[in-house]
């Protein structure tokens, strides 16, 4: 079982205080904190072998490059890919699905083609198939929520047509933690002839998730946001789909040959094989190592205990705020329903206001719309909410102090 006392050890910024009193880091949704393993594992490349990949025969390069390319074994195996071509290195989860949406999208979707994806997503999911709309001409759906924030399936359902090319759904919100059925997704879409991309900016750091298993096309996740360094994110991709996208975006490293023919003053160009031929330019090789890193870090804890862990902190901050008058919760009631995100309101006080007055005591949660304002608005939050959002490293005790100090800033609202 996890024990987070232990895993606090780790983090060094734990110890940070915050207006006299000891960091309670609750914003793990926007980012996670780094344990030595991966802030030593960074160190250590640049004082021992930093040098640019797959360009040199020197030492040093071998051995970046050898670091690079084991750090795309780790993560190939962390989520049951079949191998590395399926796993594409990017900036973040953002940069991945732009990429779909770019380098597949493009190419393969005509005026008339249909995208459909839901009302939940953070904006990452929705602004690159808007964009998609205005460049190509295909139609972008939405499909609905219900009142505590879960997707209505049936409505994704009566949205698929013969002309549905893309699904593109979270797979964990990361407003209310809702967690999507993602199997069933990729099920109904495949069923129809689609495609479905995942979300998994919110379900990777936190959950088991076997891309085989759910049988998604497209997976995006964020290093960050699972232990590792800014910077440095993963496109999953079925090898088959891949192979057929050229990469949005061109230069070094993402080609075999450049070939010049005088006679007809053309080029001819062949591109490398995938992940490299989307990989243009000198990576994050160091958030690279640093992605590997935590990624074995999160092994060695076990996905499964991530979970348990955040259910049962989920578990007593919501039967702490249903005792808050005021308070009001978002998102299903059920555990197994919602991973380790919530969010909430109390009455008489914004949410900004409400995340000062939380930092004047030291914890630190998230305030706004959390990029997916129209979410916000379909659960009747419309001012936003405040989000608090745990990790590995949190405690019991420190939902006990968090509802505390609610209970003591209640009467100011």
């Amino acid at each position: 079982m996890l024990d987070p006392y232990e895993v606090r050890k780790d983090f060094p910024i734990l110890e940070r205080k915050v207006g006299g009193r000891k960091i309670v880091y609750f914003d793990n949704a926007a980012t996670t904190q780094k344990p030595i393993q991966v802030i030593t594992a960074i160190k250590e490349f640049y004082e021992h072998y930093n040098a640019n990949i797959h360009r040199g025969l020197h030492t040093l390069s071998q051995e970046a490059s050898e670091a690079y390319e084991e750090a795309h074994e780790v993560v190939a195996k962390f989520i049951n890919a079949r191998g590395t071509r399926e796993i594409v290195f990017v900036k973040n989860t953002t940069e991945a699905i732009n990429l779909v949406a770019m380098s597949y999208g493009l190419r393969f979707l005509s005026r008339g083609d249909e995208v459909v994806t839901t009302l939940m997503e953070h904006h990452s999911n929705m602004l690159p198939w808007l964009l998609l709309e205005e460049v190509k001409g295909v139609k972008v759906k939405f499909a609905r929520v219900r009142e505590d924030g879960t997707l209505d399936l049936s409505d994704l359902e009566q949205k698929l047509t013969s002309k549905t090319k893309f699904v593109c759904v979270v797979h964990v919100s990361n407003v209310t933690g809702a967690i999507n059925d993602v199997k069933e997704l990729a099920k109904l879409a495949h069923d129809n002839g689609s495609l479905i991309l995942v979300d998994g900016a919110q379900s990777v750091p936190h959950l088991p998730v076997d891309v085989k298993d759910l049988d998604c096309d497209f997976l995006a996740f964020s290093g960050h946001k699972m232990l590792g360094p800014t910077g440095i994110g993963v496109l999953y991709g079925k090898e088959e789909l891949l192979a057929q996208m050229q990469p949005a975006m061109s230069g070094g490293g993402t080609i075999r040959s450049v070939v010049y023919d005088s006679a007809r003053e053309a080029c001819k160009v062949v591109w490398s094989e995938s992940p490299w031929k989307f990989e243009a330019g000198t990576p994050n090789i160091a958030g690279a190592v640093g992605l590997k890193a935590a990624v074995e870090y999160l092994k060695r804890i076990g996905m499964e205990n991530v979970a348990e862990h955040e259910r049962k902190l989920v578990e007593r901050t919501l039967k702490g705020l249903e005792k808050i008058e005021g308070a009001k919760v978002y998102g299903p009631r059920e555990l197994d329903k919602r991973a380790g995100i919530v969010p909430f309101n109390v009455e008489g006080l914004h949410p900004h206001d409400l995340a000062v007055l939380l930092d004047h005591y030291g914890v630190a949660v998230r305030s706004g719309y959390h990029c997916a304002q129209p979410l916000h608005e379909a659960v009747g939050a419309r001012q936003g909410s405040v989000r608090a959002s745990f990790y590995i490293y949190n405690t019991l005790e420190e939902i006990e102090y968090f509802l505390e100090i609610l209970r003591e800033l209640k009467p100011l609202g």
